[in-house]
């Protein structure tokens, strides 16, 4: 009688997941969108050497990126903030109200606290600046497909100021006249004239207006007015 074993059976149940082949790893789809080509054709260069990450396709406005994003439905969508045809945050709310599946990562060389709070409020997963190191980048870009918020070190500063910064009281109707004339380049006889209010009256709203900003000087008054979005920024759009 043969009391051994049976070696033509395998008994370690873990052999067979230890020898099983790694998964390969899933492709992240990208749409690049901004007014640029040499930009366009950098990030796409950039991209195309990370075997994980597909470029779909390239837009050259907003109203361009919202069209796109509902043709290929990519995973990620890298946003420039200042286009035509609609900026990046109109075309942030546009592609997530079709394309719920999509993530946004705005790509930009701006980050004043009112454009981050615009971005962050239309939907956007990310705010990261062109400056932003190739590994950087990537690692972004996989961590906002997985469903991860991705946020530029000086970014995530500036919405942690802005959340602990006390709320302003908001400027009257006439202060935010005299600012806006303020930020044009206006000096307080100008703006009297303008608004048909004595020079006195004018430093009257001025100062009101620096004690709700909490600011000591006119051009800090203008800067964070339009910060908080009580004015509109400058005229003029840029990348």
């Amino acid at each position: 009688m043969n009391d051994c074993p049976d070696q033509s059976h395998d008994h370690n149940p873990g052999r067979n997941e230890l020898a099983a082949p790694p998964q390969p790893l899933s492709r992240v789809t990208v749409l690049i969108a901004d007014d640029h080509p040499v930009v366009r054709e950098g990030l796409r260069g950039m991209l195309a050497a990370e075997p994980a990450i597909t470029v779909v396709g390239e837009a050259g406005s907003g109203g361009e990126a919202v069209v796109m994003t509902r043709m290929h439905r990519p995973d990620v969508v890298l946003m420039d903030l200042r286009m035509p045809g609609g900026d990046g945050v109109e075309a942030t709310a546009g592609i997530l109200a079709t394309a719920p599946g999509t993530r946004v990562v705005v790509l930009t060389t701006y980050e004043t606290d009112a454009d981050i709070v615009r971005a962050v409020e239309a939907g956007a997963a990310g705010y990261l600046l062109k400056d932003t190191p190739r590994q950087d980048l990537v690692a972004a870009i996989k961590a906002a497909a997985r469903g991860e918020t991705v946020l530029a070190p000086t970014v995530a500063g500036r919405l942690v100021s802005q959340l602990r910064r006390p709320a302003a009281e908001p400027l009257s109707a006439r202060e935010t006249e005299v600012l806006s004339l303020v930020a044009r380049g206006s000096t307080n006889a100008e703006i009297g004239r303008a608004l048909y209010i004595s020079e006195a009256t004018v430093k009257t709203h001025l100062l009101r207006a620096f004690g709700k900003l909490g600011v000591s000087d006119r051009t800090a008054a203008v800067t964070t007015a339009i910060e908080l979005g009580m004015l509109p920024p400058p005229g003029g759009r840029g990348s």
